[in-house]
């Protein structure tokens, strides 16, 4: 086992000057979903190329149809060493509105807040430019100790994360034979608290769905018609009722396929960590859960399938009263996935459910929003094993490991595309106002984050 002690101390000299690279990022910026700083977008691609470089990585900037990619590798001190490939992104999103920021969001500096702590000031100071810069600062050090790397590195950082990614996939597709390794590293998460790092093993999948039912071929005086015309707003909630059972089940034919239970030992875990029903849903002015009975929220919400209906509309919404049956009613609707549910399945089973609602004078039509399967390492992986015991010798608190309820598409991408599972992890906190004025990233989290990745590196 190395002696990480010379590497730590290393990162922690370091300091002053990985601020000063992480200021000269932040000033760039690089803004990818507004055409007006398309420059600087590649400004900064260029800016990491030059740090990977400089690291003794071979680097490049990568032409795409929108903003660049930057693309480096390093080999290891050994032959049979692990090859990872970390992913960061570079860009940020606007500041807008500029006047609730109380600071200039591209002159990052150092901020003391009530109780000592200090914080980084800055629009991509948390999303994901310290982050990013996190993993090459920990590279730094070990390399100034070491004179190598402890395992083979394949960097990727692209400039779109915050515009939809819409080169990211074909990037992919096209390199894939350069970039893929044994696992990804992804440094775009969150800690669970000051103290406790976490380790997401878990994203939920999502099949979307729009639907219309039709009936008459025009809307219908109620007076007139009702009770003897058909009325798709009755078809319509009737069928989307139907969906769940009086326990919170989603009742689909085949839709718990793939679906295991949580392991008791992670599900001990969770229990530990304080979110019970009243503290999570009070901040929302609710106390009681909704899905299936007999489980905790963040097990609901963490490895729980869901199905919810998040629109629904038809006949006259409008000011004042209007007597009408709709001709038409429509819906949207969500179902997130976990484990191993196939989202051609779902879709499929729904609609054949949706279908066999329908009257025979009536008609559906459906319209497909996205469909991405569920993401989980596996909670005995040795390299989540291995990440969480370096994560927990270096915070206060041991580390723990979570779920997200939503989807970071690129871990699917890096599946379906590369054939790799991710290692999240991050260093944010909830109060980092990422995507808001007065974005930040804690002094504490820069620095600490750099000597986790320290630790994570020579652990696996």
């Amino acid at each position: 086992m190395t002696d990480l002690s010379p590497i730590l101390a290393k990162a922690d000299a370091n300091l002053n000057a990985s601020l000063e690279r992480l200021f000269d990022l932040v000033r760039i910026p690089s803004i990818s979903t507004d055409p007006a700083y398309k420059a600087d977008c590649r400004k900064a691609a260029e800016w990491l190329v030059k740090a990977l470089t400089d690291l003794g990585f071979t680097a490049s900037v990568r032409d795409t149809p929108g903003h660049p990619m930057v693309v480096a590798h390093h080999d290891a001190d050994r032959a049979d060493a692990p090859h990872v490939l970390f992913y960061g992104h570079y860009d940020v999103q606007p500041v807008d509105p500029l006047e609730l920021w109380e600071n200039d969001p591209f002159a990052p500096a150092i901020k003391e807040l009530e109780g000592g702590r200090k914080i980084i000031t800055g629009r991509g100071t948390s999303d994901d430019k310290g982050q990013l810069l996190t993993f090459l600062e920990a590279c730094r050090a070990y390399k100034d100790v070491k004179g190598s790397l402890p395992v083979k590195i394949t960097i990727l950082f692209e400039g779109e994360e915050e515009s939809g990614s819409p080169s990211l996939k074909p990037f992919l597709e096209a390199n894939a034979a350069e970039l893929k390794a044994e696992y990804a590293l992804v440094c775009d998460t969150s800690m669970w608290d000051t103290e406790t790092p976490a380790i997401a093993a878990t994203l939920r999948g999502l099949v979307g769905e729009e639907i219309t039912v039709h009936a008459a071929d025009r809307d219908l005086h109620s007076g007139l018609f009702g009770g003897a015309a058909a009325n798709p707003i009755h078809i319509l909630t009737t069928a989307l009722a139907g969906l769940r059972d009086e326990t919170g089940r989603i009742t689909l034919p085949g839709f718990y396929d793939g679906v295991e239970e949580t392991p008791e030992n992670i599900k001990a875990s969770w229990a530990t960590l304080g979110r019970d029903a009243k503290s999570f849903l009070g901040e929302v002015g609710l106390s009681e859960p909704s899905g299936e009975k007999g489980r905790s929220v963040l097990e609901l919400t963490w490895a729980r399938p869901t199905c919810e209906v998040n629109g629904i509309w038809g006949g006259y919404t409008g000011e004042g009263f209007k007597t009408v049956i709709a001709a038409k009613a429509s819906a949207k609707i969500s179902f997130r996935l976990v484990g191993e549910q196939d989202p051609a399945k779902i879709r499929d089973s729904f609609r054949a459910y949706i279908r066999s609602k329908i009257p025979a004078d009536c008609s559906v039509e459906f319209h497909e929003h996205g469909g991405s399967p569920a993401i989980q390492l596996a909670y005995d992986s040795p390299v989540l094993t291995k990440a969480k015991a370096a994560l927990s010798d270096e915070w206060p608190k041991a580390a723990v490991v979570v779920g997200m309820g939503g989807s970071i598409p690129i871990v699917g991408d890096f599946q379906t595309y590369l054939g790799m599972d991710s290692l999240l992890v991050g260093y944010g906190l909830i109060d980092d106002r990422i995507h808001s004025p007065n974005e930040k990233y804690d002094l504490q989290s820069f620095h600490k984050g750099i000597r986790s990745w320290i630790r994570i590196l020579d652990a696996l």
